[in-house]
């Protein structure tokens, strides 16, 4: 009898232990699912956190990978599918986001890479501009998909031709994962180091 209530014990342990980790994350009251579907692949939710700008929450990101990193370096040493999912927390002007974006680009790679992506980083920062505006709620996801290329995705609605470079999409992390990041304490939470809560 005791090995049978000891049995039932640690199945019930085990369903609160897998109940637990397919919760989803709450960040600044934002969802992030524990996976992701992406071109056939289940990726896993790496970390997610929120974008501060001095002491304003401007949106939440979110990283899904085919299996964990706890480093740049192993982020974009994965071959497969990625995706980087951002929800506005506050009104911004797109166009400064695609400025933004640029800049971080810029700041985390050297002169001679970022000349290479310009012709990209311009229609990404044009795909900003037809946008006028993002309010707070509406999200946008940044996708790597192998042998397709880069894919922005704003409000559910994919922006023109993907992006081909591997490159790319690359450059577009090192936005946060970079060594001058946009938000030190985001790039950790991204990398799964620590767990931003939703306060």
């Amino acid at each position: 009898m005791k090995f049978l209530t000891r049995c039932a014990v640690m199945a019930g342990a085990c369903l609160l232990a897998a109940s637990a980790i397919a919760q989803p994350i709450i960040v600044a009251d934002v969802k992030y699912e524990e996976t992701a579907s992406l071109s056939g692949s289940t990726l896993q939710l790496n970390g997610a956190g929120v974008r501060y700008k001095a002491v304003f929450k401007v949106y939440t990101a979110g990283l899904y990978l085919e299996k964990k990193a706890g480093t740049p370096a192993d982020v974009m040493a994965q071959k497969g599918p990625k995706r980087m999912s951002i929800t506005m927390l506050r009104d911004i002007d797109s166009t400064e986001l695609g400025k933004l974006f640029s800049r971080g680009m810029e700041d985390n790679m050297d002169r001679a890479a970022f000349s290479k992506l310009i012709p990209g980083v311009l229609r990404m920062s044009q795909i900003f501009s037809d946008h006028k505006k993002l309010v707070a709620g509406d999200q946008f996801q940044i996708d790597w998909i192998p042998g397709t290329g880069t894919i922005i995705t704003v409000k559910g609605k994919p922006q023109g031709e993907p992006f081909k470079e591997p490159e790319f999409f690359n450059a577009l992390l090192g936005i946060w994962l970079g060594n001058a990041p946009a938000d030190w304490k985001l790039k950790d939470a991204l990398l799964g180091k620590t767990a931003q809560s939703s306060s």
